[in-house]
């Protein structure tokens, strides 16, 4: 059975979804965060989410919990973002590097424009609508409609990214999801029974400001593996930025228990050109594949459009694309 209702988690206002085996809980007024997804049947937590006491500092910087929206995503140099011929000014809020890292969508709060159940399905749509007097506007000067559609059902949680311009001008569009996976996600196992794979290809070289350089750099073992047969999350610590190059038609990362033969399947749509994988200075417990749009800092690379994917939306244009996670038995 499908249901949607409205209750707290760990205080905060949330929406709860239920259908087949799963539960999902997304978070309006935090940046429209699902900060949930469990089987609660196999009992699996397949995202890292805040404990009770965690949920102020949570709430203070909400990147490393849940699927965080990142718009846009990762460090721009200086905190300047140049585009058809203006610089926009973002904070420096990244005091080490010097950067703006992540954007202004991932801890304000968003509508939910409508929810409900369709058939053995459970949804929320939340939206945030950009126009000359929101605060994001004072850094993004842009009008635009950002809607995003979660849908829970017996194939798991579907994504649906909606972005629209509203505005007279061309806008850039850039986005990734911080998405936090637990390893392990089940009870009984240990972060050394995963194994994860990704479709990427060539790694960015990174100056000291986690900038890309424009050079590529020699993949390891482990990174080979991490691209083929699979590789244990925290083999080293991991703050890389990588091309994303399809596999069998599919965009994604896949996390493998070995003990208990499930793999999670994150399946990102084509879109998403690059990932980041963040493992937390290869601490077990969570690590983050991070489909991303765009390349980091990518308005101040020389570099074309198509491989940076630095891409525009017209006057009037919507851009849209959907992820799905879900879980594939192993023997």
């Amino acid at each position: 059975m499908a249901l949607v209702a409205e209750k707290e988690y760990n205080g905060e206002r949330a929406v709860w979804l239920t259908a087949g085996p799963y539960e999902a809980v997304m978070l309006p007024n935090v940046g429209a965060n699902l900060i949930a997804f469990r089987d609660t049947v196999r009992g699996y937590r397949f995202l890292h989410e805040p404990a009770a006491e965690e949920m102020e500092a949570f709430k203070a910087r909400p990147i490393i919990h849940g699927i965080p929206v990142l718009f846009p995503p990762n460090r721009y140099e200086d905190g300047r973002f140049p585009w058809n011929g203006k610089t926009y000014s973002f904070p420096v809020n990244e005091a080490r590097t010097g950067n703006h890292l992540h954007g202004f969508l991932a801890d304000i709060p968003w509508e939910v424009e409508h929810s409900g159940v369709n058939g053995e399905e459970a949804y929320v749509q939340l939206v945030l609508k950009v126009d000359r007097q929101h605060a994001v506007y004072n850094h993004f000067p842009h009008e635009f409609t950002f809607r995003l559609r979660y849908t829970l059902s017996e194939d798991g949680l579907q994504q649906h990214v909606a972005i629209r311009n509203d505005g007279a001008e061309t806008m850039p569009c850039l986005l990734a999801f911080h998405t936090a996976l637990n390893a392990p996600f089940a009870a009984g196992s240990t972060a050394e029974d995963y194994r994860v794979k990704l479709t990427m290809d060539k790694r960015y070289e990174m100056s000291e400001r986690m900038l890309p350089t424009g050079r590529f750099q020699q993949l390891s073992v482990q990174e080979e593996q991490l691209k083929g047969e699979g590789v244990y999350p925290f083999f080293e610590p991991l703050d890389n930025h990588y091309t994303s190059v399809p596999q069998n038609g599919r965009n994604r990362a896949e996390l493998s228990d070995l003990r208990e033969k499930v793999t999670l399947v994150y399946d990102a749509g084509a879109s998403y050109k690059h990932w980041m994988i963040w493992n937390n200075n290869a601490t077990p417990g969570f690590f983050c594949p991070e489909p991303q749009i765009n390349l980091v800092n990518a308005p101040n690379v020389d570099m074309p459009a198509e491989q940076s994917g630095l891409f525009s939306l017209d006057a009037g244009e919507i851009w849209e694309e959907t992820s799905r996670l879900y879980i594939v038995k192993r023997g």
